[in-house]
């Protein structure tokens, strides 16, 4: 699936449809769901018709289906070649100053 040629509504919707199915796999009812989750049983209606929620409902829907581990294919780590790193590590600010500090002084 390209996920870059949907619209945020439409991945929401797949979202919702997605975790839908891993949770009748688990063989849950969103009930059930909701109460392991920690969540209201009109959250995980919400997640299922492909509607917004917050993604800390999420996160707790996710893992009480065991799907948190996918989270490292959706956000990998940025990994930084060794010469990069060397080139780096001369540019690398210590400390940010504010705006505001720096009219105080």
């Amino acid at each position: 699936m390209d996920w870059n040629s949907l619209s945020n509504t439409e991945i929401i919707l797949e979202m919702g449809s997605r975790l839908k199915a891993f949770r009748l796999q688990k063989k849950l009812t969103q009930q059930q769901l909701a109460e392991k989750a920690g969540v209201s049983l009109f959250t995980v209606a919400q997640i299922e018709r492909g509607k917004s929620v917050s993604v800390s409902m999420l996160i707790a829907v996710m893992r009480v289906l065991r799907l948190l581990d996918n989270l490292e294919l959706l956000l990998p780590r940025q990994e930084v070649s060794p010469i990069e790193l060397l080139k780096l590590q001369g540019r690398k600010p210590q400390r940010i100053r504010t705006t505001s500090l720096q009219n105080k002084r």
